[in-house]
């Protein structure tokens, strides 16, 4: 077992022939440009040592994540122009791009963003408690992270359309059943359970392992970066529109959005 950084947002650690990655900013674990951006950079670093075979993606606090904190400008990143690429769906593509089998321990709130990052992994780990959200539209903005590939890829395009047009949650029990979470465990087994699975992983031929993944996912990182694009230049108008501001607010105060449409 090894410690592999001192960073204080983001831990990782190894054991044996699977590499522990921990998101360590709670309650919510917002995520913001500088830490995806380490993150993405801790996983291909991980995807190139041959002595991991399978890498975990897990959460400090009450969250697994909440996306990006919209309250807070510094965690809004936002495209540049109509035809810029939103710089936190960058670091996403980085991260469906790795060649290695990933694990989500999802104990709590997946929500937006975090919802796409969560999508990353090749299975989900999960409990009743865990709430998942596609909460964008409830927002005044397109779906980012991939997600309008990624989620009807998963659950099929009915069921990821309902949950993107409604933006509601459902927790860990229907995410079972529609086929967004793999394990349904007792919250406070969630983690372990996900490194199991990922020990489970690692004693196939790694080379095996990497090339039966690549056929299964054939198609997936080009259909992420197509959809990522559009995803960033629906949000480019977004951004600037009052449902938009209506949205957050909304939020923040705990209340139904009030939206105009405009």
């Amino acid at each position: 077992m090894s410690n592999r950084t001192n960073d204080t947002e983001l831990g990782i650690e190894v054991r044996q022939h699977v590499a522990i990655v921990e998101l360590r900013r709670p309650p919510h674990n917002y995520f913001d440009l500088p830490v995806l951006t380490r993150l993405a950079q801790a996983f291909e670093t991980l995807d190139a040592d041959p002595e991991v075979r399978a890498t975990v993606l897990c959460a400090q606090g009450d969250a697994f994540s909440a996306g990006a904190n919209l309250v807070d400008p510094r965690s809004v990143t936002r495209p540049e122009s109509e035809q810029a690429l939103n710089p936190i769906y960058a670091q996403a593509v980085r991260l469906f791009a790795l060649n290695k089998p990933m694990v989500a321990a999802v104990h709590g709130a997946a929500v937006g963003g975090g919802l796409g990052l969560a999508l990353v992994a090749d299975f989900r780990v999960t409990c009743a408690q865990a709430r998942f959200s596609a909460n964008f539209a409830r927002l005044g903005i397109t779906p980012g992270f991939g997600l309008t590939a990624t989620l009807p890829r998963l659950i099929g395009a009915q069921r990821a359309a309902s949950l993107f047009y409604s933006g509601r949650r459902i927790g860990g029990e229907e995410a079972m059943q529609i086929g967004l979470a793999d394990a349904l465990v007792p919250q406070a087994s969630v983690r372990e359970h996900a490194i199991a699975q990922a020990a489970e992983i690692a004693i196939s031929s790694p080379g095996v392992v990497s090339a039966l993944r690549a056929v299964l996912r054939a198609g997936l990182v080009d259909a992420v970066r197509l959809a990522v694009t559009r995803e960033s230049t629906q949000q480019y108008h977004q951004f600037a529109t009052e449902d938009f501001r209506e949205g957050v607010a909304a939020m923040t105060e705990r209340r139904p959005p009030r939206f105009q449409g405009r």
